[in-house]
């Protein structure tokens, strides 16, 4: 079989920041601690590829730990409630590229969010039967690189890709001694991805010009 294929979720399968910024505000504006925050879609692309707690040291360097997990938590099990049952914007031609690499290779997702969140993704937009394993730093805490190696462990893989769209992505797959493909449509950068798509269904070309 082809090299399997681990992917990113946000800035890689789908764009949640319009349906994220506005659950947020919605928690911020109901705790006196947070009443005065007010979150634009834009400013959520300088969270992508962090874990929910660091996301909230950025957003309150200043508050108490534990109060700011709290209002972290909140944000984020509000998120995967309403994402689960309403899902956000797919990359086009995201379901076609994924039943053309289904065919001839495993597909899983690592991702830095909190737990559930990737099975909101799945559940919503019923895509459960493309992908044979996924994993989260929310589950077991562990850095993306880490998960990567675990999921990878946990399947048996030894050929794989990891595609993303942030340096961060990139430095988790080098973690994982795997090639990177960037996904140059998201919210980030890259420094000497092995690959670079212009869009989602650009992967099994850049995958077949990698050898893989």
């Amino acid at each position: 079989m082809s090299a399997s294929v681990i992917f990113d979720l946000d800035g890689t399968l789908w764009d949640a920041t319009g349906e994220v910024y506005r659950l947020w505000n919605a928690v911020f504006a109901e705790r006196p601690e947070t009443a005065g925050v007010k979150l634009k879609q834009s400013d959520m692309f300088a969270f992508m590829g962090r874990t929910i707690y660091e996301i909230g040291e950025m957003l309150f360097p200043d508050m108490e730990p534990e109060l700011r997990r709290e209002i972290m938590r909140e944000c984020s099990g509000r998120e995967n409630d309403h994402l689960r049952e309403h899902g956000a914007r797919l990359y086009g031609g995201l379901a076609e590229t994924l039943e053309l690499l289904k065919s001839e290779r495993d597909l899983y997702i690592v991702s830095n969010c909190q737990k559930g969140y990737i099975e909101a993704f799945l559940h919503a937009h019923r895509l459960e039967a493309f992908f044979r394993d996924s994993e989260s730093s929310g589950r077991t805490g562990k850095s993306k690189g880490e998960n990567i190696r675990l999921l990878m462990e946990r399947n048996g893989e030894t050929d794989a890709v990891y595609v993303g769209d942030t340096v961060m992505d990139e430095r988790a797959a080098g973690y994982a001694g795997i090639p990177f493909v960037f996904a140059a449509y998201g919210f980030g950068k890259a420094e000497a991805p092995a690959a670079v798509i212009g869009e989602i269904s650009e992967l099994p070309r850049a995958l077949a010009s990698l050898g893989k």
